[in-house]
């Protein structure tokens, strides 16, 4: 017999990486969020262009498509343009 457990721990392929475009920069920048095992659990990453495609080459990524705009509107970029300014500028 398996438990849950089991099966969420079966599901979850390290194996696996996921790399989301979420913006290319005019600096030559890419902002990406990249995630093994599960998509949804995942981290931001900044990598000049070159670097970015390296990036996936040595981790065989799996492209996923950019995320749908939600119903915040652009909370993702002002969360990101946010996060880009000093701690005396976010009071």
């Amino acid at each position: 017999m398996i438990n849950e457990g089991t099966q969420v721990q079966a599901q979850f392929d390290t194996a696996r990486r996921y790399v989301r475009v979420c913006k290319q920069r005019p600096d030559g920048f890419v902002e990406f969020e990249f995630a093994i095992g599960d998509p949804d659990l995942c981290i931001e990453l900044l990598l000049p262009a070159n670097a970015f495609h390296e990036f996936c080459l040595a981790n065989d990524v799996i492209v996923l498509e950019p995320a749908a705009e939600q119903e915040g509107g652009d909370w993702m970029q002002r969360r990101n343009d946010a996060s880009r300014r000093g701690f005396e500028d976010a009071v």
